[in-house]
C-alpha cells in the first residue's frame, strides 16, 4: 500500500480498499467482500501498528491451569476466510481444554463494536496499520491487544510457478505467454481497482487485457492452467489457501503498485486478559508462516477439500496433521517464520 509522502498515501488507500474487499467472500477466497465493512481509510493511520513481531509476547501455557471462565465468543468476519481459520483453530484447542467456544459471523463493523461492548470476547483478523485504522481509532482505548499472529497480508499478481517471468514488468514482454490476459476477480473488488487504476498504468501493459469475472472464476481458471502447464496470471492477495492447492508463485513489485504488507492481529474485549489469562496467553502465541496458514485454509475452504462447510472438522484433520506445531503454539515457540 504504499510522488514522495503524498503519493505513497495515496497508494495506501487504494490498496486498503483493495485488501478489504478481497480477503474472501463466503468462504471462497475473495471477490467483492463487504465494503460496507470498512471504515474506510482516513489520517488514522498509526504507524505504531506496522511494528510487530508475531507471538512477540509468547510465553508457555502447557502449565496453566484452565481458566474458571470457560464460555468464549470469537467473531470471525464474513467472508474472510483468515477470520475463520484461526477462530476455529483457537476453538479446536480451548475445547480440548474444557471451554465452550462459539464462533460467530460479523461485518467488521458490528463486528468491533460488540468486542469494545463486552459481547463478544476476541476478534482475530484486525489488519493493520491502515485497512482498520479507523476502527482502532474508534474503540482501540477499550480493546486489549492481543499481539499480531501474521506479519504478510497483501495484494499480489501470481503466476504458475514455472513461468519465466519474475516480475509484474515482464508481463507485458512476455503477454502471448499468457494469452495476453490477466485473470482478476469481482469488478467490485478493491483489488480489480488497483489493478485497472494503479498496477497496468504503472507498469505499462497495454497488451495484457484484465478480465473481471468473479473469484470462483478466477480460481477456475487457474486450476485449469496449472493442470494444463500452461502459463496464466491472476490477481491475488495473501493469505490465500490457493498458494498450497496450486503451484503458484508471486511476481515481484518493484513499482510498488499493489500495496505493502500489512500485519494482522487479535483483539479482545475489555477485561478479557483479567478473566481468562490462559486463553489471552494462547492467542498471544499464535503465529502463522504463509506456508501453515496456506495448508489450514486449503483444508478448510478448497472445492478439493471441504470447501467451508465443515470448518471445526477441516481443522481437527489439519491439526491432527500438525501435532508439532500445535505443542510449540501452546508452549508459545512459533514465530512468523516458523515452518
Amino acid at each position: 500500500m504504499i510522488r514522495k509522502k503524498l503519493v505513497a498515501l495515496t497508494a495506501l488507500f487504494g490498496a486498503a480498499a483493495m485488501t478489504l474487499s478481497a480477503c474472501g467472500a463466503s468462504n471462497t477466497g475473495g471477490g467483492s467482500g463487504d465494503s460496507s465493512s470498512a471504515a474506510g481509510p482516513s489520517a488514522n493511520i498509526d504507524q505504531k501498528w506496522a511494528n510487530c513481531d508475531p507471538a512477540s509476547g509468547a510465553k508457555d501455557t502447557s502449565s496453566m491451569d484452565a481458566d474458571s471462565k470457560k464460555d468464549i465468543t470469537i467473531g470471525a468476519f464474513n467472508g474472510w476466510d483468515e477470520s475463520f481459520a484461526t477462530a476455529h483453530l483457537l476453538k479446536y484447542v480451548l475445547d480440548k481444554d474444557g471451554y465452550n467456544v462459539k464462533v460467530e459471523g460479523f461485518d467488521a463493523g458490528p463486528g468491533y463494536t460488540g468486542l469494545a461492548g463486552g459481547d463478544i470476547d476476541l476478534i482475530t483478523d484486525s489488519w493493520l496499520p491502515l485497512t482498520h485504522a479507523d476502527y482502532i481509532k474508534r474503540y482501540g482505548d477499550k480493546l486489549e491487544s492481543m499481539g499480531c499472529w501474521y506479519d504478510n497480508a497483501k495484494l499480489t499478481i501470481a503466476v504458475n510457478k514455472d513461468s519465466k517471468a519474475k516480475s509484474i514488468a515482464d508481463l507485458e514482454s512476455m503477454s502471448s505467454d499468457f494469452g495476453n490476459t490477466l485473470y482478476g476477480i469481482e469488478a467490485g473488488a478493491g483489488e480489480t481497482k488497483v489493478v485497472q487504476d494503479t498496477m497496468i498504468p504503472k507498469y505499462g501493459l497495454k497488451k495484457m487485457q484484465l478480465k473481471v469475472s468473479s473469484t470462483p472464476a478466477m480460481l477456475s481458471q487457474l486450476k485449469k492452467a496449472t493442470a494444463a502447464n500452461q502459463d496464466v496470471a491472476v490477481t491475488l492477495w495473501r493469505p490465500h489457501w490457493a498458494y498450497e492447492a496450486f503451484p503458484v508463485r508471486d511476481l515481484a513489485d518493484p513499482k510498488g503498485a499493489m500495496g505493502g504488507a500489512e500485519k494482522i492481529y487479535s483483539f479482545g474485549r475489555p477485561g478479557f486478559g483479567k478473566d481468562n489469562p490462559k486463553a489471552a496467553q494462547l492467542v498471544k502465541n499464535l503465529a502463522f508462516s504463509d506456508e501453515q496458514l496456506s495448508s489450514l485454509e486449503n483444508i478448510m475452504f478448497s472445492d478439493s477439500k471441504y470447501g467451508g462447510k465443515n470448518n471445526d472438522k477441516a481443522v481437527a484433520e489439519w491439526a491432527g496433521q500438525n501435532s508439532d506445531w500445535i505443542q510449540k503454539w501452546e508452549q508459545g515457540k512459533l514465530t512468523g517464520n516458523q515452518k
